[in-house]
C-alpha cells in the first residue's frame, strides 16, 4: 500500500515533526511505501510564537519528504492534492492539532477523497487549549473532510464526537500516543548532569517542552517554592523555549524569593540533547491546567522516569497513580505535597518503586499499535 502523511516534518522542528517522522518510519517498517507531504510555509512569522520554526538538523536521509503546501495559499492546496493523487497514495494520514490549519488540511483531504483516497486523521486536539470564537466553524469544516479519526485520549474522542452526526460516531477509534523512542538511549545520570552543568547531588524535577500558559509552569513554581521549605535538596530544571511572555515567570521568581534556585534552559532543545535532560531528571513534572495528551509523558516512558501530572484531559489515563508516578489536582499545594512525597523516598528506592511498573506500562504504547489502528485492522 502507498501511504501519504500530510503535515509537519523537516525542515520544521518540534513534537509534530518528531511524531510524523517516527510514524513514517513505522509505516515503512510495516512494509508499506510512505511519503510525507509538508509545508513550504507552515505559519507566517507573525503568527509563530517561538524564535524560529526551523530545524538545524539535516534532512532525514531515510524519509521521502515533499515540500508542497503553503498554509495560507489555496493554490498550493490544489497542487498538493494533485501530487498526492499522482503519487498513487491510497491512504492519507493527517495529524490535526489546531483549527487554524483546518482550511488547508481540510481542503486537501476533500480533494483526495474525491479521487477515492481514504483519509484518516490522528487528533492531537479537537478543541484547542487556547480557544477562539471561530474555532467551531473551522473544526466542523475539517471533521467533514475525513473518513476516520484516531483520538489519543478519551477526552479528545469525546470532543470529536461532539462535531459528528450519530451515523458517523463509529468512525472514531481510540489509540494512545505512542512512545517517543526516537531520542536515543538514556545515559548515566551523573554523566548527563555533568554535560548539562547541573549539580550531581540534587533531586531534579524536570519541566520540559515549549512554555505556554496552559502548561502551568506558574503553578509548579509556587509548588516548588513550598516543597523546598522541607526539601532544600530539590532543584527545578525548566527546559524549553518560551511561547508566551517570559517576564511573568521572572516576576514570579522574584515574588517567591526564588532567584537562583531554578535552572532555566530556555533555548529550543534539539533532539540530540533531549536524552540528557531526561537522563538527568528524577521526576518529570507536568502541572498542566488543560490538556488532552502529552508527548512529554511518552518521552518519560521511553526513558523510564516517574511522572507527576495533573488530572486534566487524558493525562491521568496514561499515568496510573502510585505505580508510575502521581496524579494530582490543578493546585499548587497538591502538587507540592506529591513532590514532597517523592522527595521523601530514598533515591535508591525510587528505582525499584517505579521502574518495574513503568517498564510494564510502556508496552501499551508501541508504534505498531498506532499503525494497526490507522490501517483499520485492529479488533
Amino acid at each position: 500500500m502507498r501511504v501519504g502523511i500530510l503535515g509537519t516534518t523537516w525542515p520544521y522542528r518540534g513534537g509534530l515533526s518528531a511524531f510524523n517522522e517516527r510514524l513514517a518510519r513505522q509505516v515503512a517498517a510495516d512494509g508499506h511505501e510512505v511519503e510525507i507531504f509538508t509545508f513550504t510555509l507552515q505559519y507566517p512569522d507573525f503568527l509563530f510564537p517561538g524564535k524560529t520554526q526551523y530545524s538545524d538538523a539535516p534532512k532525514p536521509a531515510d524519509l521521502h519528504i515533499t515540500r508542497t503546501m503553503n498554509s495560507i495559499n489555496p493554490f498550493t492546496w490544489f497542487r498538493t492534492a494533485r501530487r498526492i493523487r499522482k503519487a498513487g497514495i491510497q491512504l492519507l494520514v493527517i495529524k490535526f492539532w489546531i483549527p487554524l490549519m483546518a482550511p488547508c488540511l481540510g481542503t486537501i483531504a476533500r480533494l483526495a477523497r474525491r479521487r477515492g483516497i481514504e483519509v484518516v486523521s490522528i487528533l492531537d486536539n479537537v478543541i484547542p487549549h487556547e480557544p477562539h470564537f471561530w474555532d467551531k466553524w473551522l473544526i466542523r469544516y475539517f471533521v467533514g473532510s475525513v473518513d476516520r479519526f484516531i483520538a489519543m485520549s478519551d477526552s479528545v474522542r469525546d470532543d470529536c464526537l461532539r462535531f459528528l452526526p450519530e451515523k458517523r460516531k463509529r468512525c472514531v477509534a481510540l489509540s494512545p500516543h505512542p512512545l517517543y523512542d526516537n531520542f536515543g538511549e538514556s545515559v548515566p545520570t551523573l554523566e548527563a548532569r555533568k554535560s548539562l552543568g547541573l549539580p550531581e547531588d540534587r533531586t531534579i524535577l524536570l519541566f520540559f517542552g515549549f512554555i505556554r500558559d496552559y502548561k502551568g509552569l506558574d503553578l509548579l513554581m509556587r509548588a516548588y517554592a513550598k516543597a523546598r521549605q522541607q526539601h532544600p535538596e530539590l532543584l527545578l530544571v525548566v527546559a524549553g523555549e518560551f511561547y508566551n511572555n517570559a517576564q511573568q515567570y521572572s516576576d514570579l521568581e522574584r515574588e517567591l524569593n526564588m532567584e537562583g534556585t531554578i535552572a532555566w534552559h530556555t533555548d529550543f532543545i534539539p533532539d540530540e540533547r533531549v536524552r540528557l535532560y531526561f537522563s538527568a531528571a528524577d521526576l518529570i513534572v507536568q502541572p498542566y491546567k488543560t490538556a488532552t495528551q502529552s508527548g512529554v509523558t511518552q518521552i518519560a516512558y521511553h526513558f523510564e522516569k516517574p511522572m507527576l501530572v495533573t488530572d486534566v484531559g487524558g493525562l491521568a489515563e496514561i499515568v496510573p497513580h502510585g505505580k508510575v508516578g502521581y496524579v494530582c489536582r490543578v493546585d499548587a499545594d497538591d502538587i507540592a505535597g506529591f513532590i514532597g512525597q517523592f522527595a521523601d523516598i530514598a533515591p535508591e528506592k525510587r528505582e525499584t518503586l517505579f521502574r518495574k511498573n513503568i517498564q510494564q506500562e510502556k508496552q501499551k504504547y508501541a508504534w505498531s499499535v498506532m499503525t494497526a489502528t490507522i490501517y483499520g485492522n485492529t479488533k
